[in-house]
């Protein structure tokens, strides 16, 4: 066995800038600058934000809160290319929207990545126009997992991506990349006077609301008014309720009056099914809670303590706009 060669920090730092500059290059034809224009009572005005293309047929994501409310949209592509854009639809109760710029030809775009395969300290990089400054490339790691954020409805987003890659405004709707080129998520967040604490939309929470809106051009959804964050579970606690599963969504709010608080359902419970469908993350209980639920008795399988309890919850349909 040959010996194993000796690596400089100097070719671990020039490792590292391939690896971002190599992403950069794959992805950033598809991020792209758009400006939203809104009527107002003192006149016209313009937003800004971000956005990334990610069918080459012309369908790109954003945030809502960057589009909401305009009367028309503007993208420009990094080749200084301008094109009007559609809203395909909305939803800002993940902050998250689909628009469509017409397309001759097969366009950049970046594919899609799996958000529950992530880890936290793996490379996570941002491109974005923050402040005016187009196609901006920050890159740091993914610090948490599993966050919950409140959104411009009022709700709260789960499952969000926390990073340290810098975002400021103007980053809104750009894509977070794993080192291959793949979105993980949607910038879509930062908490200011704070240092290197930027958010995200998982990718797979944003599939989901493609998919729906797609569909509806809404997002149709089973509202039983919790929020909750995706935790392991312990083998013990798994053989005990005897699931296959290692982990459940804890909920950290329940809203008073709401079919889940008035299922009895309380803070710190863990969920771990719902009509014997196993929940092992809030993309699940998302993803079970679609529109066939609305309006049906459902039964929710969660552990309280050490106490294993049925709950039976009625979903309504979520009204926000």
């Amino acid at each position: 066995m040959g010996a194993r060669p000796d690596f400089t920090d100097d070719d671990l730092l020039d490792a590292y800038s391939e690896t971002v500059a190599s992403t950069v290059e794959k992805v950033q034809d598809a991020v792209v600058y758009i400006a939203a224009h809104k009527a107002g009572r003192r006149g016209p005005q313009s937003g800004a934000g971000s956005g990334f293309l990610f069918t080459p047929d012309g369908y790109l994501l954003t945030n809502s809160h960057v589009v909401h409310g305009a009367t028309s949209l503007e993208v420009v592509r990094p080749d200084g290319t301008r094109s009007d854009a559609q809203l395909v639809g909305e939803d800002p109760e993940t902050d998250l929207a689909v628009l469509r710029v017409g397309a001759s030809r097969s366009l950049s775009h970046a594919e899609l990545g799996d958000s529950s395969r992530l880890r936290v300290g793996q490379v996570a990089i941002a491109i974005g126009n923050p402040l005016g400054f187009n196609h901006t490339v920050t890159s740091g790691i993914v610090s948490a997992l599993g966050r919950s954020l409140p959104s411009s409805a009022g709700r709260m987003i789960d499952n969000v991506i926390q990073t340290d890659a810098a975002l400021n405004p103007g980053n809104s709707g750009g894509p977070l990349l794993d080192t291959r080129g793949r979105a993980i998520g949607v910038n879509t967040a930062i908490i200011p006077g704070a240092q290197a604490i930027c958010f995200a939309v998982a990718v797979n929470s944003a599939k989901w609301v493609v998919q729906q809106l797609f569909a509806h051009g809404r997002v149709r959804r089973a509202y039983i008014g919790l929020s909750g964050s995706t935790v392991p579970m312990s083998r013990r606690v798994a053989r005990f309720l005897e699931v296959e599963q290692d982990t459940g969504v804890r909920v950290s709010q329940v809203q008073p009056g709401s079919p889940a608080g008035v299922a009895g359902l309380k803070v710190d419970d863990l969920i771990v099914g719902i009509d014997g469908a196993p929940v092992r993350t809030v993309d699940d209980l998302q993803r079970l809670l679609d529109e066939s639920r609305i309006g049906k008795l459902c039964v929710l399988r969660i552990l309280r303590g050490a106490q294993p309890l049925y709950l039976n919850v009625t979903p309504v349909e979520s009204r926000r706009a």
